[in-house]
């Protein structure tokens, strides 16, 4: 399974926001795994929806545009696929139904506050424990944050606006290929290169235009680590390079201590 995305720097490990800007053409992203992760969708928001779905009062007005917009991007920009809506249920709900990303809401108060979401492809965290909470609160268990990306997020969204949109990317390392992990404990990774699996996160931002929330969505690839080294000749020297220089705090909130070395036997060996 490929990703479309490598974002490692040849310069090693860094920590930055790394946004671009977005074209709304591409707001959303449609693959072959369409059908599989939509189903996905479906059953846990069945199976589990206190774990996938948070919502607060706050949020309605801006989920409900969040719905609209979903929709209208489906019909301008994919008209091949459904954009057939079910009324009965929340509408940041109903919008993931739709899509393949996750969708998170903020609304400003006192400050930027996560006032809806549906998040079914969670990498380790809590979706529950985070709905209600500011921009800060939510990034707290993340090394270094508050010192270099506290400010210019919080400045960042407050900056945005809705005729200017943008786009990142996030990766990290993990044990488990599943894409839905909201609570799995953080360990060393052990194992060749086929027990490790890369995930990458593509994040967009845009502020809608009547409520002025922001919607966060997040689409999560993950391919095995063995078809990233085959598929892109240099990605394993730049992935031990970026786990290597990682910070102590940010390997041991990754689980990664000891993982660089154990890569560079497992690419050693094949």
């Amino acid at each position: 399974m490929s990703i479309p995305y490598v974002p490692l720097d040849e310069r090693g490990w860094r920590l930055a926001m790394g946004l671009r800007p977005l074209d709304l053409a591409n707001w959303l992203e449609v693959d072959d795994r369409r059908e599989e992760e939509l189903s996905l969708k479906t059953r846990l928001l069945l199976e589990q929806p206190d774990v996938v779905v948070a919502t607060r009062r706050e949020g309605d007005a801006a989920s409900a545009e969040l719905l609209d917009e979903v929709v209208q991007s489906l019909r301008t920009y994919h008209p091949e696929l459904s954009s057939d809506v079910s009324r009965g249920e929340h509408a940041v709900v109903a919008a993931s139904r739709l899509i393949q990303e996750d969708l998170c809401v903020l609304v400003r108060d006192d400050s930027w506050r996560l006032a809806a979401a549906c998040v079914c492809f969670p990498s380790r965290w809590n979706l529950a424990s985070k709905i209600g909470t500011t921009l800060d609160d939510i990034h707290g268990p993340v090394p270094l944050y508050d010192e270099e990306l506290a400010r210019p997020t919080n400045s960042f969204f407050d900056r945005l606006r809705p005729d200017r949109s943008f786009w990142r990317l996030n990766w990290t390392l993990l044990d488990n290929a599943d894409l839905y992990q909201p609570t799995s404990p953080r360990r060393s990774t052990q194992g060749g290169r086929d027990d490790w699996f890369f995930r990458v996160e593509r994040q967009t931002l845009r502020q809608l235009p009547r409520t002025n929330a922001v919607v966060f969505t997040i689409r999560t690839y993950v391919a095995s680590l063995g078809a990233m080294i085959d598929d892109h000749a240099e990605f394993g020297a730049h992935l031990v390079r970026a786990i290597d220089e990682a910070p102590a705090t940010m390997q041991q909130y990754k689980g990664w201590h000891g993982v660089a070395q154990q890569l560079r036997e497992a690419i050693a060996t094949g």
